[in-house]
Parts: structure tokens; sequence; C-alpha cells
């Protein structure tokens, strides 16, 4: 292992990655397969880990950016595992990158999990790409925190831990009154104490109760539970003391939002008012697409509280919340469509994350609750439309044929996205109707983000669209899928430069 480096020392020595040789297929991956233990000192104000982890999150932290990949791939080379590399670059993120805003540079953590479901869906001579991006990902959010006052993770006060037996209803109180040291101190004494379950149910409460961050905090709460859930429960302390943080981040110029009333916190208000007034056996209702159609036509032109009304209305009248799911998706693929940029990005994004947290949430009112935040939240995601965004509708544009055969048919397609979104849309849309399978443009689009992706977004966004196509009903899974052309990456988008250099340094 190279000679110790301060994080101050490293970061003024790291520099761009540069591109050496041209790209090929990614056969190189191929060469891939423990990590020696270095002693090093841990400065005592700052949060330690797992004895077995810290070395190689310590390696993460003080190796500079520009000889980070290669150094990691020797060590994959002798050993290291997929999930040591999985932990250690969330747990530098954690400790090195401060949660708030909840995104920006904080992304290099949030996007741990969309990572690491890139790497499961994907063949196995491209299932390393997905994590070496991560790990280059940190370095850059790294680089950004130290210039912007290079936070640290403080250790935990441990005289104020309180008992086991106390931790959840602190957690609860300190969350409902916006108290940070008091949630630092029930996050970490629940995470020593309560199960996996116990804490998801808790924290998916709270993550979808403001729209601050446009979503980041529920997308925050499913992500870092499902990177856990990957990485193992032993590393959850950390991870629960950032959510706890994140959950409370506030704007600048707000007080305690506990005693005032802010925009941001009037669904969540009026819905923990209106989840009374679901019937009993809301589960039971059926399926009905033109209950799907008035919800979205809601979505489209109503307020955040017309949404809510009209989920209630709608399960009440028997409806299978299944049709208000579907109408969601297909709302925030129109957000897209319309104007394809950060905020309508994150109206699937956070769709995404609430989606999750109601399919894994054993509680009915939070289950309650997440399906009408997320009702509230599409059209507050609408306001963030300018006069510039088009008149789409994603339930009215019609299939374009294809020039091609089904076998290049991708090709086509995402060749056309480089040119016009809606054209590439509209052939997406085309094939799925003619093909029931849709893994060639699904495994085509992956692929192009391992090559073509620059950012956080082009990961969390890919992999929140091709995780959710199969939880839109087929009345309307082709038309979401469809509207995912409006973002993701382009044949003719250029190259990144990241895969070169990972080709480069598995060479050796």
């Amino acid at each position: 292992m190279n000679a110790p480096l301060t994080r101050r020392n490293f970061l003024h020595r790291t520099a761009s990655t540069t591109a050496l040789f041209g790209l090929g297929d990614f056969a190189f991956l191929s060469r891939l397969p423990r990590l020696s233990a270095a002693d090093a000192k841990l400065d005592p104000k700052i949060v330690r880990f797992d004895g077995e982890i810290e070395p190689l999150v310590r390696f993460l932290e003080d190796t500079p950016r520009e000889r980070l990949l290669e150094e990691i791939a020797t060590r994959i080379r002798g050993g290291l595992s997929y999930r040591e590399v999985l932990a250690a670059v969330l747990l530098a993120g954690i400790r090195n990158i401060q949660p708030r805003p909840v995104g920006f540079k904080f992304h290099a953590v949030m996007v741990v999990n969309s990572a690491h479901l890139a790497s499961l869906s994907s063949p196995d001579s491209d299932r390393w790409l997905p994590i070496f991006w991560a790990v280059d990902n940190f370095k850059s959010s790294q680089a950004q925190d130290y210039r912007d006052g290079d936070w640290t993770m403080p250790a935990v006060d441990e005289s104020a831990i309180p008992p086991s037996h106390k931790a959840r209803l602190m957690v609860a109180e300190s969350m409902k009154n916006w108290d940070e040291a008091e949630a630092d101190s029930a996050a970490t004494a629940l995470a020593r104490s309560a199960g996996a379950q116990e804490i998801f149910e808790l924290f998916a409460r709270y993550g979808q109760r403001d729209f601050r961050n446009i979503g980041h905090k529920a997308i925050y709460v499913a992500n870092g539970w499902r990177t856990l859930q990957a990485i193992g429960w032993q590393h959850a302390e950390p991870v629960l003391r950032s959510l706890a943080f994140a959950l409370l981040a506030r704007d600048r110029n707000e007080d305690n939002p506990a005693k005032n009333d802010y925009a941001s916190d009037r669904p969540w208000r009026r819905n923990t008012r209106l989840v009374s007034q679901i019937r009993a056996d809301w589960q039971a209702g059926k399926v009905d697409p033109s209950a799907a159609t008035e919800m979205l036509i809601t979505l489209r032109q109503g307020s955040d509280e017309d949404a809510a009304k009209k989920a209630v209305e709608l399960l009440n009248r028997g409806t299978a919340p299944q049709s208000l799911w579907d109408a969601m998706f297909d709302a925030a693929g129109e957000l897209l469509m319309r104007q394809p940029g950060i905020a309508t990005l994150h109206s699937v994004t956070a769709t995404n994350a609430l989606h999750f947290a109601y399919q894994n949430s054993g509680q009915d009112e939070t289950r309650r609750l997440l399906l009408l935040q997320n009702a509230s939240f599409i059209p507050l995601f609408r306001s963030r439309l300018n006069n510039q965004a088009k008149d789409y509708q994603i339930d009215r544009f019609e299939p374009l044929p294809l020039k091609s055969d089904p076998a290049h048919a991708a090709d086509e397609i995402f060749a056309d996205a480089s040119q016009d979104r809606l054209t590439a849309a509209r052939k997406a849309l085309s094939y799925l109707k003619e093909n029931a399978n849709p893994k060639p443009l699904i495994d085509a689009a992956r692929r192009l983000v391992f090559l073509k992706g620059t950012d956080s977004h082009d990961y969390k966004f890919s992999s929140a669209v091709l995780e959710d196509y199969r939880h839109v009903s087929p009345a309307w899974r082709d038309r979401y899928l469809a509207s995912s052309l409006f973002y993701l990456r382009g044949s003719g988008a250029a190259d990144n430069k990241l895969v070169t250099r990972i080709r480069e340094a598995l060479k050796g």
C-alpha cells in the first residue's frame, strides 16, 4: 500500500482522468476474479467503522483519484470481493460527504444502490463497471466536499446514547420536533438494538414527510436500506446517523418546521388526516385502466391537494392501488417528456423510491401515506415546469414504425435518441407493442449508461425506470418505458473516458 497521505494533501494532487485508448468491448473485465490490512491511526474525533472494513475505507479516502482505479483493480485480482468494495464506497461517502443538501455531491452515497442494481442486472462481462464508476464518483464528490469545507462525520457522543428501550420513541420524537442532536443519539441507539424491518418502517415514514430537496429524502431512505441489505446490517449505525441528519435538512431561511407552516410540509399534514378516510379494505379493489386515466388527468391538471383527494376517492370506489400507481408512474414519465431535466427526472426517481417503500412497508397507515404523498408530489414536480415545456401527453403519442428489423431495432431507437427524443420514444413504443420481450431495449439502455453516462443521474434514472417497467400494469408499461427515451443516453453521445481507464487498469 502507498505511503499514507493526509486528506488535504491528496486532494490537492487529485487530477481529472484522461483516456489513453479507444473503447472496445468489455472483455477486459474478465481479468478480474484480499485486501491487506495496513496499520492506520484513526482520528478519535471522527466516526470509526468495523475493523475489517476500516482499512479499505481509508484506502478509498487516501488514494488519489488518478491512481485509485488502477490500485483497486490490483486488489480485486488479489481477492477483494464485490461486496467489500460496495460496502467501502458507501461508508467512505457516509464519512466524508455531508448529507446536506440531500443531493448534489451527496449523490455519491445515494447512487451506490443504483450502481449495485445495474451490476445485478448486467451480463457477467459488464458487472464490475458500475462499481468502478461509483468508486470514481466518490472521489469527485469527496473533492467537492473538501472545497465546501471538508465535512467529516464525527464520532458518536456515547454519553448521549439513550437506553435501547427508548430508542424508537426518541427517533420519532426527534423527527417530529426536528431535533438534530437527539436524532443522532436516538438513531445510534436504534441501530444497536432494533431489527432491519423496524428501522426501515420508522425511516420510511419520515423520508416521505416533505418535498424539500425534490424527493431526495425518500430516495436516500430507499437506497440506503437497499444497500444495507446487500452489504450487511453490521454497517447500519453510520448510515442511520447520516440518514437522520439528512431527513432533518431544511431550507436556510427556515426556522424549525415543527413550529411553522411551510409549503413543503403541508401535503404531509393534510394527508396524515386524509388517510383515515380510506376504506379499511382499500387493497382489495380491482385494477381499472379507466380509473388510472382519471387519476392521470388529475395529476396532469390538479393541485397536490386535488391529487391526494382523488386517490382517496378512487380507493373508496373500489379501485386497486395498482391503478393509482400506474397513473403516478406514467404521470412522472409524462413530466419528463414535457421538459427533460433534473426536476422532472426526479419525479421518476422519487416515485421509484416511494413505491419501493410502499412495497416493503408492513404498516397499513404508512402504506396509505406513501401512496397519498406520491400523489401530492407529482403536481409539485409539475409546478417546476417553465414556459418552455412541451404539451406532450403520455397516453396520446402514437407509435412510429421502425425501418430496421427487430434484431436491429435498439440500434435505430438509440441512434434517434441522440437526434430526436420524441421519434425515439415513438419507435420504442412501436417496438414494444410488436415484441413481447423488452430485454434488447433494456440491455442497450444499460450498456449505453456504462459507455456514455457522465453523472449520478444517468445511473439513478436508468436503474429506477428499468426496474419500474415491471411494476407498471401491462396496459401502461410500454408508454412508461418509451418515455424514458427522453433522458436515457443515445448512442450518438460522446463516450465517457472511464471505461478506457478501467480497461487500461485491468491490463496488468
